[in-house]
């Protein structure tokens, strides 16, 4: 990475705290760990940090509580750490705030990429207005997809899908991001619209170019 993001990972777990400190000092990220939520709460007033890694099961104050509060006050983007992985507890640590949800155990590579996913989304960029895929062009404003002109016809799950993949333009979205964001609600009928999408927009459907799959996270969109 160009900039050392600085990262807070809070977990009970003594050897979690020290893999996540050691693989993501590894991968040119500063690290901070902290092993309960009291911990964590000092740390947050003397230091800053640009993501912080948030195991949810923890003794005493639990990760959904701290987040709660975390979000009161500031809005660093949070990746929920946690063994417990049932839709209801996604649901409502996203409700609370979170930006992701990894379950444990996990692939320290993976939860890499999505810490340098979310970064590149939180950080400021110029507005992009209009994204160009061989002869067709989506306006992210008129939420249009033209070829050569003419309107490419979408449905409003497709425009919804698009928009948002659109909106971070050549960066992961996770599956369950889009779910959460369109009205998909589940990550398989998320995959049926990527499918349908692809005959739209893709030169081969079977190889796409433009709409990809990010393995182990979901879906980006890329322009010519």
């Amino acid at each position: 990475m160009k900039t050392a993001a600085h990262i807070l990972a809070i977990d009970d777990d003594d050897r979690i705290r020290d893999l996540l400190k050691r693989f993501l000092i590894m991968e040119g990220f500063g690290v901070t760990t902290a092993s309960d939520a009291a911990s964590a709460r000092k740390m947050m007033q003397s230091m800053s940090f640009d993501l912080i890694i948030l195991d949810v099961m923890m003794p005493g104050e639990d990760g959904l509580s701290l987040l709660s509060s975390i979000r009161e006050e500031i809005d660093t983007p949070v990746i929920l750490l946690t063994a417990r992985d049932m839709p209801p507890d996604r649901i409502e640590g996203l409700k609370r705030g979170a930006d992701d949800y990894v379950p444990k155990p996990f692939e320290p590579e993976e939860l890499s990429l999505r810490i340098s996913a979310i970064l590149r989304r939180a950080a400021p960029t110029d507005p992009v207005e209009d994204i160009f895929m061989d002869d067709l062009v989506f306006n992210l404003n008129k939420g249009e997809l033209r070829r050569d002109g003419r309107i490419v016809r979408l449905t409003e799950n497709e425009a919804q899908l698009l928009r948002i993949l659109a909106e971070s333009h050549g960066e992961p979205v996770s599956r369950l991001e889009l779910a959460q964001l369109t009205s998909a609600g589940v990550e398989r009928t998320v995959d049926v619209q990527v499918t349908r999408l692809r005959r739209k927009i893709e030169p081969d459907p079977r190889e796409p170019v433009y709409l990809q799959t990010v393995r182990g996270i979901g879906y980006r969109l890329t322009g010519d």
